[in-house]
């Protein structure tokens, strides 16, 4: 997606080489324009699927969540929690998920109606790595007998395994912006997109 691409480069910083910087206008300031855009180009590459609901985990993949719901349809949107609320109930799906970005474990959850059996779920983020986060989603759909028709990504990071471990297990996957590698500061993104 060019508008989310020309971002990367103009805005966003390389830190070290694996930190892809963008909270300036992707999660935790957030370009509307340009959020809408992406759910747009979500729902152009998903809407054959017929998508039921889509998911996502708190906190920062909310907001591409509601596009993406949005531009098909006006979708409800799930999102997992990563902590045990007082209004959760037991009847809860719950997996184990690594957080890159802040190296802690998370136990992410479901309430178990929300993600009602035979659902055709698109997996919606802001960013794929290691595949962490969208693994813990499809197990939390396994368990439930939810069908993954789709995962859309903002940013994928293309130096990191788990895009294509996804793509290899036959997972359609749509990533908005591909980064090949970090130099100096500077991201370098895949030219060609996914």
């Amino acid at each position: 997606m060019e508008a989310l691409k020309q971002k990367i480069l103009e805005e966003g910083k390389g830190i070290g080489k694996d930190i892809v910087k963008v909270d300036m206008f992707l999660n935790h300031r957030i370009d509307t324009k340009l959020l809408f855009a992406m759910g747009e180009a979500w729902a152009e590459e998903f809407r054959d699927e017929k998508p039921d609901l889509v998911l996502t985990v708190e906190a920062s993949g909310i907001a591409m969540a509601v596009a993406a719901a949005h531009a098909l349809g006006d979708l409800p949107v799930v999102f997992a929690k990563k902590s045990n609320t007082a209004v959760l109930t037991s009847e809860t799906v719950q997996a184990g998920v690594y957080s890159f970005t802040h190296k802690t474990q998370n136990i992410i959850r479901i309430e178990r109606r929300y993600l009602p059996e035979g659902s055709r779920v698109l997996i919606i983020d802001d960013f794929l790595a290691d595949g962490q986060a969208v693994n813990g989603m499809m197990n939390l759909c396994e368990q439930q007998k939810a069908q993954v028709v789709g995962v859309g990504i903002a940013i994928e990071k293309g130096f990191q395994p788990g895009g294509q471990q996804l793509r290899d297990a036959g997972v359609h996957v749509k990533s908005l912006a591909i980064v090949d590698r970090i130099e100096n500061g500077k991201i370098v993104l895949r030219p060609d997109g996914d």
